[in-house]
């Protein structure tokens, strides 16, 4: 990463809402890529197989994904990053939404309409390699691209000390990134976290031809749906096959197997080093019925931050920002607004 420089685009201010704008790029300059460009509202970088999906949630916050110019090496390197941006900006800092590995930002489209409600100025972000970037010339995914990314992206266009919501194996990303650029988290929010893996482990030394076998497996709709079921109790079949379909929509992406394998060989996130080294204050939010991530395990993590907190759902799973988007947005919301 030593060759890359700093630098962004002046970011569309956010003073009101926000306009629409197409995705294009004239001249080498780049312009902000808005939604609604498709058919039925959603932007025409989206897979086509966004018209299977029922779910009223995912299809609104899909009509509102955009992308956003993120400057990644020299002067004319950007990268077009998906996320869903707030319509106005707020006095106080904002939150900012990470997913789960291999995941995107339509992981919160039952809880970002109430983070809106609440009042919080709520950006919903695609870690790089995941989600529906412009990722053509495919960066390297590994984590120092991933961190770098996620700089410039709130560099460029956040700007102000956020509160860094990570679930799962987005708690990793979220501690790798605070500690390592604590100027832009005033606090983190972490959601059933996956930390104390090391990494890919095994899957790290996997020829690529290999690797590319497993990535393709893991793109599979029966694998998918077995993870859905652990993920949520007691949900009826049909949506659960719907749900099912939002997960996977980012694998539908032409870099996807590309990107993932990318992010697989390079090792993944290791961050058990670092956990002492957090020094934002920090809400962990548990599911009692996660099936995904041991209980034990958040709480030794909450043992283990310096500063930390921890609140449990009762009757919840691993997905708690889908599964109970009321409890966590309440959660969330008072924990950004306490001082």
């Amino acid at each position: 990463m030593a060759a890359l420089r700093l630098g962004s685009l002046p970011p569309p201010t956010l003073t009101g809402i926000t306009v629409t704008k197409k995705c294009e790029r004239f001249n080498g300059v780049f312009k902000v890529v808005g939604d609604g460009g498709g058919d039925n509202g959603f932007p025409p970088f989206l897979p086509k197989e966004i018209e299977k999906i029922k779910d009223p949630f995912a299809r609104n916050l899909a009509r509102r994904i955009k992308r956003l110019p993120v400057q990644i090496g020299c002067s004319e390197s950007y990268i077009m990053s998906s996320c869903v941006q707030p319509l106005a900006q707020t006095d106080a800092n904002p939150v900012a939404l990470l997913h789960c590995f291999d995941s995107s930002c339509l992981e919160w489209r039952r809880a970002y309409p109430l983070l809106e409600e609440s009042g919080l100025e709520a950006w919903a972000l695609d870690i790089l390699g995941w989600g529906f970037s412009d990722l053509g010339r495919l960066p390297p995914c590994n984590v120092a691209s991933k961190r770098y990314h996620l700089h410039q992206l709130w560099k460029s266009y956040i700007k102000r000390p956020m509160v860094l919501v990570g679930p799962s194996l987005g708690a990793a990303v979220a501690i790798d990134f605070a500690v390592n650029h604590p100027e832009a988290v005033e606090k983190l929010v972490l959601i059933n976290p996956s930390v104390y893996a090391k990494g890919t482990g095994n899957l790290a030394k996997l020829p690529k031809v290999v690797a590319y076998a497993g990535v393709s497996l893991l793109k599979t709709f029966p694998l998918r749906l077995y993870a859905n079921l652990l993920a949520f109790d007691g949900i009826p079949l049909s949506k659960s096959l719907d749900w099912t379909n939002v997960g996977r929509l980012h694998c539908h992406m032409p870099w996807w197997k590309d990107a993932t394998v990318s992010f697989m060989v390079s090792g993944g996130y290791n961050v058990v080093s670092k956990i002492k080294q957090v020094k934002q204050k920090t809400l962990i939010i548990c599911g009692e019925n996660d099936k995904i991530v041991s209980n034990q395990l958040a709480m030794r993590l909450r043992f283990e931050l310096p500063n930390a907190s921890m609140q449990r759902l009762p009757d919840c799973g691993h997905l708690c920002h889908v599964d109970m988007p009321q409890n966590v947005v309440k959660l969330i919301a008072d924990f950004a607004r306490a001082k």
